[in-house]
């Protein structure tokens, strides 16, 4: 299946029963949405390439974001999860959608690091975060490659998704036993994403990490390992990237001088500020606004 609206398309491609490729691509300025039901029977990986989308359950009461060269996986054999899928524009995202039946029959032999073909997790529900490896985003650009109108294009980029899972879940020796995503239930995941919200709601004094696990109510060590697994990072090193980011757009914006922005984010004095912007970005804030000027 093919759709072409204006400035957004998405690509269908069905691989076998129980196996599906969603492309999306939307190059418009509007939120696209894309609505499936699917049922508790299928894993679902979703890879933003770039850009960020935002997926709803639960009526809309239950929400995350699918950000920038991230991967998502969802697994609930307890209920359904149909895809609600809002599409920011510029963002390129590959979703494969495919039964645990057909996952097992890939990876039987994988079962032993792979948490959620072990027998104890095999009716658990499964989330999993990680950042798209390097390897992978090359075959998923592969895949958005492909010849449109070949014949033989379903071969290929059924050949191309095998290579992508093997890559994607293939044992890293050197970090061997470390790979144990954070299997929770929706509550733990919630009381996460709480605590992201908590330290950019106040950036400019964020609390400490006992202080954000006292709140929302986790202990310390589970607080650390969940954001790490989550975000792919530590709660300092996220905010930080938050804030230089933020900052980045404040300059932008032009409404802001350097110090101004700088107390925005939490730095009490510009050399600070400064620093840290050239820590992250390679130049100081007064290049940045003067390379957009010209």
């Amino acid at each position: 299946m093919f759709k072409n609206v204006g400035e957004s398309t998405l690509d269908e491609i069905t691989l076998e029963k129980g196996f599906y490729v969603l492309h999306f691509q939307n190059e418009s300025k509007d939120v696209e949405v894309f609505e499936r039901d699917i049922d508790s029977t299928f894993i679902q990986m979703h890879f933003c390439i770039r850009g960020n989308s935002k997926f709803l359950f639960n009526n809309g009461n239950y929400s995350f974001d699918v950000l920038d060269n991230r991967c998502i996986l969802l697994y609930n054999p307890q209920r359904t999860l149909p895809i609600h899928l809002e599409i920011q524009p510029k963002t390129t995202l590959i979703s494969l959608l495919i039964s645990i039946e057909k996952f097992h029959s890939l990876f039987s032999k994988e079962s032993g690091y792979i948490p959620f073909l072990s027998n104890e997790n095999s009716n658990r529900k499964y989330y999993d975060d990680a950042e798209i490896k390097p390897t992978v985003a090359i075959v998923l650009q592969q895949i958005i490659n492909s010849n449109i109108n070949s014949s033989i294009r379903e071969l290929y980029v059924k050949g191309k998704v095998y290579e992508l899972l093997s890559l994607h879940f293939q044992k890293d020796e050197a970090t061997e036993g470390e790979y144990c995503p954070f299997l929770v239930d929706e509550d733990n995941v919630l009381k996460i994403r709480r605590a992201k919200e908590i330290i950019i709601s106040r950036m400019a004094e964020p609390p400490s990490l006992q202080e954000l696990a006292n709140e929302i109510g986790l202990n310390l060590k589970k607080l650390k390992e969940g954001f790490k697994q989550i975000y792919g990072d530590t709660v300092y090193s996220f905010l930080f990237d938050y804030k230089m980011e933020h900052a980045r757009r404040l300059l932008e914006s032009n409404k802001f001088n350097v110090n101004e922005v700088g107390v925005q984010i939490g730095y009490s004095t510009a050399s600070h500020f400064i620093a840290a912007f050239k820590k992250k970005f390679g130049t100081t804030p007064k290049k940045y606004v003067m390379s957009l000027n010209k």
